[in-house]
């Protein structure tokens, strides 16, 4: 098997998993019996794990100078730990069975990225023709899963998502390590110094808000169309949808990033994301306007994510590779994802289910004045006495 196809199968069970958990979840624990505001919190702790444990196991990696281990241990880890899943329904227990889960999970994703990135090495730029075999496996799940739910109980989610864990997991066995380039592992800045540039900042804050306001969408999108009076199978089907718009972009990404450039990219996408995020909150039970709004997922996680990660490839290069992506997963996916999920979960007991989608618009808007600024520090030449 060539090395892309290799990169591509493991993309493909990461986000089938992700397609199985994220969307179902929600629903999952609400006919156990979970609140809104309970969901939000067991969301929440399955995010924020990726504050702290992508920077270890990054840390981990970069010392021993290899992703794929780490990678590795990361999936059979996450098999394990999810099993508990199927011992106990318990809202305690699942808070501790999740944090462990995702702490092994969340080693997979940026260890891999980085793999990735270093295999392609100069066609970098193609790294969106081999992620989008992970939107491939996500529609798959999410569209198979939506409509075997309106035929099976939702009790069997658990067993569906391990399964996909551990195919995950047989599919990282058959990725090698690259080659490091030991030259350009030896002549990198300082993380601290690359962490102090106001472009670094005001591109991991804009990640922050990108994430934050997919908080709400992640934790609570399907249980906010069964509100308005849609099927699950039609919730699968929508969220096959934003995916597969998302596919088409990455096939385009390679030319719009070199035409456009990546910052200006990020920004349009954040754009787009606060138009999505505001028609969701207004119009939710329009079909041919949810279509409209599921297409945006193109840009909203399409474009916004193709175009980050060539940036973070670029700001940390070399051995820095696997802490730069760490730092990504957890300040954007991990911190961002947690607040955009727990505010989410009180707003949608406390408030509405709309207001949760309003406040996902302004974060999104906020994301969009950092990504401007970051342009505009990049652009803009060092002063020197």
């Amino acid at each position: 098997m060539i090395p892309s196809a290799r990169l591509s199968t493991v993309y493909f069970f990461y986000f089938a998993s992700l397609g199985a958990f994220m969307p179902f979840w929600g629903p999952y624990l609400s006919e156990a019996g979970f609140s809104g505001s309970q969901i939000g919190e067991l969301m929440a702790i399955v995010l924020a794990t990726k504050i702290i444990a992508p920077n270890v196991w990054g840390w981990l990696a970069d010392r021993a100078g290899a992703h794929m281990p780490i990678t590795r241990w990361g999936a059979f880890g996450g098999v394990i730990a999810f099993a508990g899943v199927l011992l106990y329904t318990g809202y305690w227990w699942l808070a501790v069975v999740m944090a462990a889960f995702s702490f092994f999970w969340n080693a997979i994703l940026p260890q891999f990225e980085a793999t990735t990135m270093r295999t392609l090495g100069c066609d970098a730029h193609r790294y969106a023709l081999v992620r989008l075999w992970g939107s491939v496996g996500f529609i798959v799940a999410v569209a198979l899963l939506g409509w075997a739910f309106d035929h099976i109980d939702i009790a069997w989610l658990p067993w569906i998502v391990l399964g996909i864990f551990a195919a995950l997991w047989l599919a990282t066995l058959w990725v090698r390590e690259p080659v490091r380039d030991l030259e350009q592992d030896n002549n990198v800045p300082a993380l601290v110094a690359v962490l102090k540039r106001p472009e670094v900042i005001a591109l991991f804050a804009a990640c922050f808000f990108m994430q934050a306001s997919h908080g709400p969408y992640y934790a609570f999108f399907t249980l906010y169309l069964e509100e308005a009076g849609f099927s699950r199978a039609v919730a699968g089907q929508l969220w096959a949808l934003g995916v597969a718009a998302e596919v088409v972009l990455f096939l385009l990404m390679p030319r719009l990033i070199l035409r456009f450039g990546a910052w200006f990219l990020v920004s349009v996408a954040l754009v787009l994301t606060t138009l999505r995020w505001g028609l969701l909150a207004a119009i939710p039970d329009s079909l041919p306007m949810l279509l409209f709004i599921q297409a945006l997922h193109a840009a909203s996680y399409g474009v916004y994510h193709a175009a980050a990660i060539s940036l973070i490839h670029y700001f940390f290069p070399g051995r820095l590779q696997g802490r730069g992506q760490a730092l990504y997963s957890s300040l954007a996916f991990g911190m961002g994802g947690a607040a955009g999920s727990l505010v989410a979960g009180y707003l949608w007991d406390g408030i509405s289910p709309a207001s949760v989608y309003v406040f996902a618009a302004f974060l999104a808007a906020a994301g969009v004045l950092a990504s401007v600024y970051g342009e505009w520090r990049h652009r803009t030449p060092v002063r020197t006495p």
